[in-house]
């Protein structure tokens, strides 16, 4: 549906106020908007690469971008500051991020590559950015943080730290935000390859981006088991999302960075925006971050 390419594009979320698809380019280093309307892409450029973005409750956008938590502006384009993390840690960055049930934002970090394939392991790390602009740090020695979302119950909290290729399931207090107790609840088969963005849906299963493999999965919490795949026209699929107006589409992100020229050349679907319908299964609204 987005034809104009993303180098990384990631983190999709559905805007209902604005009857948009909002999501980054991270290597671009913008966030960008869709109109299904005007089939039309809007975007506003930042400083640093932005890992994530989600709505915020009084309009606008709050962003992890760089190693920071930031507000942006959609109609001015300003960039405000909230807080600087891991000043001690220049090669690191923000990655995937979203809000929980009481509007608390939560977003991971990564090492950089210093060269294909080359990055400091366990550098990562998984925080809270809380209303009153006050950060927990959930997590750490973490590799490459990533999908995330919440149980329909609001209590269990699960987690994609990629280089583990797998899934986690944490005990959420829904309360406090903390997360604990964490446990396995599914490792990707070889041809999955490595799991990166994740969305939950009304029947409570977990949808999660194969990046390299593909195609998104469909996994049952309860049992820990794969009950769908959905392949896509290009290999780097990066995350995914539910919207349109019932919540009834799928929209996938993808990458055309980390391809090289004689695959590029295979792959003219590499960093396109591709909607799935027909799933027979809905997913919820986004929630938004509550300052």
């Amino acid at each position: 549906v987005v034809k104009e390419k993303n180098r990384m594009g990631e983190c999709p979320i559905w805007e209902e106020r604005e009857n948009a698809l909002v999501y980054v380019d991270i290597n671009s280093q913008k966030v960008c908007r869709w109109s299904p309307v005007t089939n039309e892409v809007q975007s506003v450029s930042v400083d640093a690469r932005v890992g994530s973005v989600a709505l915020r409750q009084c309009g606008g956008y709050v962003i992890a971008l760089g190693t920071r938590f930031a507000f942006l502006d959609w109609d001015t384009q300003a960039v405000t500051t909230i807080l600087e993390l891991e000043q001690d840690k220049p090669n690191n960055r923000f990655n995937d991020g979203k809000v929980d049930p009481k509007g608390r934002f939560f977003a991971g970090t990564m090492a950089e590559e210093t060269a294909p394939g080359v990055r400091a392991r366990r550098q990562g790390a998984l925080y809270t950015l809380f209303p009153d602009h006050s950060v927990i740090k959930q997590l750490d020695q973490l590799d490459i943080s990533n999908g995330l979302d919440w149980s329909l119950d609001h209590r269990t909290f699960f987690h994609i730290d990629s280089l583990s290729y797998a899934v986690h399931a944490f005990s959420y207090d829904v309360h406090t935000g903390k997360i604990a107790c964490p446990k396995l609840l599914y490792h990707l088969e070889k041809e999955e390859q490595m799991p990166d963005g994740m969305c939950i849906d009304t029947e409570g299963k977990l949808w999660v981006a194969c990046i390299d493999g593909g195609r998104v999965i469909r996994i049952d919490p309860e049992t820990g088991k794969r009950i769908q795949t959905v392949r896509l026209p290009t290999p780097r699929i990066t995350s995914c999302c539910f919207g349109g107006k019932d919540y009834s589409e799928m929209y996938v992100t993808s990458a055309y960075d980390g391809l090289d020229e004689a695959t590029l050349a295979k792959e003219p679907h590499a960093g396109e925006i591709f909607k799935i319908t027909g799933l027979g299964v809905k997913g919820i609204p986004q929630n938004f971050y509550a300052a």
